[in-house]
C-alpha cells in the first residue's frame, strides 16, 4: 500500500480559538496562532503514516500568510502535501480554508526524533 502524501483535518472556530481570547484586535475571529496550531496537526497527522516505531516529529520551521477572518462557528480545513522527504526532514505545503474560501497558507519543516533523545536533550538544558 502506498503511503499517502496529502492529508486534511477540520476544526470548528471556537470561543477559545479567537484573537480576542489572546488579547489580539479583540475580534471574534480565528487567531493566527491557532490557525498555525491547525496547520501543525495537519501535517503531523501526515507525518506518522512515515515513521518507524519509536519515532516521532517536532515542527521545527514554519512559514505562514494569514489571508482572511473566519468566525466563530465556521469550520477550518487545513490541507497539507508533503513536498519532499530528507532524510529526518519533511516538508509540507499547507492550505487553509474556511466555508467561504481559502484563508491561509505555508510551509512547515517537521524533524523525526526519538521521543527518549529529545527528553534527554530538554533535561540536559541547565535550570535557573
Amino acid at each position: 500500500m502506498d503511503k499517502p502524501t496529502v492529508h486534511s483535518l477540520t476544526w470548528t472556530v471556537t470561543d477559545d480559538m479567537t484573537a480576542k481570547r489572546i488579547g489580539s484586535a479583540g475580534a471574534q475571529i480565528l487567531s493566527t496562532p491557532n490557525m498555525v496550531a491547525l496547520m501543525e496537526a495537519c501535517a503531523l497527522e501526515l507525518a506518522k503514516a512515515y515513521l518507524e516505531e519509536g519515532t516521532t516529529t517536532v515542527g521545527a520551521e514554519i512559514h505562514c500568510r494569514h489571508l482572511a477572518p473566519t468566525p466563530v462557528g465556521m469550520k477550518v480545513t487545513a490541507t497539507a502535501t508533503l513536498r519532499s522527504l530528507e532524510g529526518r526532514k519533511m516538508w509540507f505545503d499547507i492550505e487553509v480554508n474556511d466555508e467561504k474560501g481559502k484563508c491561509g497558507e505555508g510551509s512547515h519543516l517537521r524533524i523525526v526524533v526519538k521521543p527518549k533523545n529529545l527528553t534527554e536533550k530538554a533535561h540536559a538544558k541547565p535550570q535557573q
